[in-house]
């Protein structure tokens, strides 16, 4: 009779699936990992705070995490009204402008940077608008915010469009029809229900932006001390044989970037916890 009731499921056991879990994410994420800490420890203290504190390292770190922050929250403000736009209305070309939101994920990132860089170029189809009014988009830090932004924008829509699919218009209807006011709906009834979306589309963005190298190179003139990033700093030390200064530069970029998810992720459970025990 205990056969009878027993759950059925497509997947094998606990135990099997969570070994070919472990197996896999360990080929795939944690030995590599591994090994990049492992080659650090080639390098004495000394040489490693030397390395990763230099200051073209510093200026690097300053224009990565800077222009990802700040594309990151662009793209949490902006991405939100697409989102919006194309769940709450009905217009010609939806499904097209739909579309062109997976732009950047199908776009080889090199192909991203030629693209923008022929754009805001000062001989480009809008920087030769900008540059008369003092606007210099390409080859500045300008050029590498444009470029993070169009690379993470499919990250906030993608995430905060299926959590507005299903807030129901009726609970703005009826906010409304209780004297609240289109600032005080957005702020208390919408808001809140969108909030954990916002924050794994910042956080998505922002990761993905912290590591972007392709669409950064060309638009970024790769200026030391000014358009450099750190991806291509790393890259700069490959090309020169320096591999243990390489990968000292990866283990800092990974454990910040580790931190800021965790500490994202730590805002968005808060934020959770917080509507669960508000219900």
């Amino acid at each position: 009779m205990r056969n009878l009731f027993k759950r059925h499921s497509v997947l094998p056991g606990f135990g099997l699936t969570l070994g070919w879990t472990l197996t896999y994410l360990s080929l795939i994420v944690l030995i590599p990992l591994t090994g990049l800490f492992l080659r650090t420890t080639t390098m004495t203290w000394s040489d490693f705070v030397e390395t990763v504190t230099s200051p073209r390292v510093i200026a690097s770190y300053r224009l990565t995490f800077g222009a990802s922050f700040l594309a990151a929250v662009i793209n949490s403000v902006f991405g939100l009204l697409l989102a919006w736009t194309l769940v709450r209305y009905q217009f010609p070309g939806k499904r097209f402008v739909d579309a062109i939101v997976d732009l950047p994920f199908a776009l080889p990132t090199a192909v991203s940077g030629i693209a923008l860089t022929t754009l805001y170029a000062p001989n480009g189809w809008l920087g030769k608008w900008l540059e008369p009014l003092g606007i210099h988009a390409a080859f500045s830090p300008l050029g590498v915010l444009i470029a993070l932004t169009f690379i993470g924008l499919p990250f906030v829509v993608r995430t905060v469009q299926p959590a507005l699919e299903e807030l129901e218009a009726e609970a703005e209807e009826a906010a409304a029809s209780l004297g609240a006011n289109r600032l005080q709906t957005f702020y208390y009834v919408v808001l809140p229900a969108l909030l954990p979306a916002m924050i794994t589309g910042f956080a998505l963005s922002f990761a993905r932006a912290l590591g972007e190298y392709g669409s950064v190179v060309f638009i970024s003139g790769n200026k030391p001390m000014v358009t450099e990033i750190t991806s291509l700093l790393i890259i700069t030390k490959l090309e020169q044989y320096d591999y243990a200064g390489a990968t000292a530069l990866a283990v800092v970029m990974l454990v910040a970037s580790f931190f800021i998810l965790l500490a994202i992720n730590a805002v968005q459970w808060w934020f959770s916890r917080a509507a669960l025990q508000g219900v």
